[in-house]
């Protein structure tokens, strides 16, 4: 019966030395489930204007984006009549290239008949005036 004793009294030792190890654990539980319920509050007052806020610039976005949507047709076809604008510019360019080319090389031509007329006409007047 002494060992029942003995075992019954380190039993309630133990007992008591775990009550003792458990109140500080309890009473830091108790303190983060109230630090927890006041921040679930502050979370609760804050969140809703924000997510009510959030609906709102949704919209924004919504009609933003939909007037985007709206114009980017017309910015297609600007972008289409600024392409054929330019290659037309680009075909008046080689154009005038051509005409360029054209009347240098005609005044090249002309120049040189200039020349030749004046060289024949000193010509045949030497011959005739010579003889």
């Amino acid at each position: 019966m002494i060992y029942i004793g003995i075992a019954l009294i380190i039993m309630a030792v133990a007992f008591c030395i775990l009550v003792l190890t458990l109140i500080p654990t309890i009473l830091a539980l108790k303190r983060t489930a109230e630090s927890v319920s006041s921040l679930n509050d502050v979370v609760q007052q804050e969140l809703r204007p924000a997510i009510h806020e959030l609906g709102a610039v949704l919209a924004e976005i919504r009609t933003i984006s939909s007037g985007v949507a709206e114009h980017t047709d017309d910015v297609k076809c600007f972008m289409s009549a600024l392409g054929e604008t330019g290659n037309s510019l680009h075909a008046l360019n080689r154009t005038f290239g051509i005409a360029t080319t054209v009347f240098n090389t005609t005044s090249v031509w002309l120049s040189g008949a200039k020349v030749a007329g004046k060289y024949i006409l000193e010509r045949y007047l030497k011959k005739r005036g010579g003889n």
